[in-house]
């Protein structure tokens, strides 16, 4: 048995559906601009140029229903409504072909935003780290298996804030979809079971300030809400 000099943190899990068992998380992948219309909102070209990557670690997931405190070092928090897939079958250099049978289950998530930190950390040209990846940055509703018939190639997605909705898109809006995102991301490092990935936002990003109610949902994935503790 290893000995450890202080006990080691919790292992961060997402709920499931119909499940007791909890998913493991390993590692939070998150793909930038993988929707045309957030894509121009953000001043970018949305052609299809390849996917790339960042990460958040795998204890920002916040529970679906939870209140946390407005961040710290920002004021300019955003909200990004995002597909979440969950890895239940490794493997390094995926084709796309087979991709979907790497995919466990889909989820509905939340991808936190310290949008004015991302300003300053893209204007000095450094990486975008604390803006993406700091404490509950992660919102995650409970995931639905495969094999329970969650699928996600299309189905509405959309957020609100205090009952005013802000995003909305389909799931078939996405430039590069599951499978592509799966296939590019496992040519960089090798895909394990307990990896997520956070596939991108539709148009209508925006603040967030203490008070908020945050909820938002995916077709047939069920929904998410979140607090923003008031001051």
């Amino acid at each position: 048995m290893t000995a450890y000099i202080f006990p080691p943190a919790p292992q961060p899990s997402v709920a499931i559906n119909g499940e007791t068992a909890r998913f493991p998380v390993r590692r939070i992948f998150c793909v930038g601009r993988n929707y045309a219309e957030h894509a121009r909102e953000m001043g970018h070209n949305p052609e299809r140029e390849a996917p790339f990557f960042f990460t958040k670690p795998a204890d920002a997931v916040v529970e679906s229903g939870a209140s946390i405190p407005y961040p710290p070092e920002t004021q300019n928090l955003h909200h990004e409504i995002e597909l979440v897939v969950a890895i239940g079958h490794g493997g390094a250099n995926i084709p796309v072909e087979t991709a979907l049978a790497h995919v466990y289950g889909y989820g509905v998530g939340i991808d936190l935003t310290r949008r004015d930190l991302q300003g300053v950390a893209k204007t000095a040209g450094r990486p975008w780290d604390l803006a993406k990846g700091f404490d509950l940055s992660a919102p995650m509703g409970p995931l639905t298996p495969v094999a329970a018939g969650a699928q996600g190639a299309k189905g509405r997605i959309w957020l609100a804030v205090n009952g005013v909705e802000k995003q909305g898109g389909d799931l078939a809006d996405m430039i590069w979809p599951v499978a592509d995102v799966i296939a590019f991301l496992s040519r960089s490092v090798t895909l394990v079971p307990g990896d997520l990935i956070m596939t991108g936002t539709p148009a209508g990003v925006g603040p967030l300030v203490p008070g908020d109610i945050v909820t938002g949902g995916i077709d047939g994935l069920g929904d998410i809400q979140l607090t923003i503790q008031p001051a």
